[in-house]
């Protein structure tokens, strides 16, 4: 039986990898490299110290991952502060409130840094909704790592077998699986170059879904 559903954040309950993408754009000319679309579309789902590492090594930067992340976490900020049109991903509040009345128990599992997961809470009052919110950047390994999906599910306090992932990008598919979590894919109109071949259920909409409609899926689907 259904019991938790653990949250992705970007590309999944808002559209920030704009935001995202707009402070390492900022953070690459700080610094003086130029990054094609094929490496910073691995990028996606991970935390940035493991990107930044990633980056300091191919380009073999003087600075450190640290300060990396510190220069492109400010210019975040900057983005975030100012940027009035982001809003909730469609249909994702109504989907939230459908499995809140319903008494699951929902966790937010990020690569975001913890800073960035409150202040998208704080900005559309989510909090009351989720039990708990981890931060892939608190943690010793990075998406596609399941460490922080092993950890959701322990907070959720549920068995992994009785929750669900909920996930737009591949690292967070693969980290899922990893963890032995069923897991849906949101392929959104936002989402590219992602691969879902190894979620359990891909879909669109988040009408999809509904407590109804996935309680009934997730049923089927992990009969023994």
């Amino acid at each position: 039986m259904l019991k938790a559903v653990i949250f992705d954040m970007d590309g999944v309950i808002v559209d920030s990898e704009p935001l995202h993408k707009k402070s390492y754009l900022k953070t690459f000319v700080e610094v003086c490299i130029e990054v094609d679309d094929t490496l910073f579309g691995s990028f996606t789902g991970k935390a940035t110290l493991a990107i930044c590492k990633e980056l300091c090594t191919h380009f073999q930067l003087s600075q450190t991952p640290d300060a990396l992340m510190a220069l492109k976490r400010k210019h975040f900020e900057r983005i975030f502060e100012n940027d009035h049109n982001l809003a909730l991903l469609d249909g994702v509040l109504p989907l939230i409130k459908d499995y809140y009345d319903h008494g699951l128990k929902m966790v937010l599992a990020s690569s975001a840094s913890m800073d960035n997961i409150n202040r998208i809470f704080s900005r559309f009052d989510l909090d009351k909704y989720f039990v708990a919110k981890l931060s892939g950047a608190d943690l010793k390994d990075s998406k596609p790592h399941p460490e922080i999906f092993i950890k959701a599910a322990k907070v959720s306090g549920q068995n992994a077998t009785e929750c669900i992932v909920i996930e737009d990008a591949t690292n967070g598919i693969k980290a899922a699986k990893a963890a032995h979590i069923f897991c849906v894919g949101y392929q959104s109109a936002n989402s590219k170059d992602q691969d879902y071949s190894e979620a359990d259920l891909v879909i669109s909409h988040f009408e999809e879904i509904s407590f109804k409609k996935i309680s009934s899926i997730f049923n089927q689907r992990t009969k023994h």
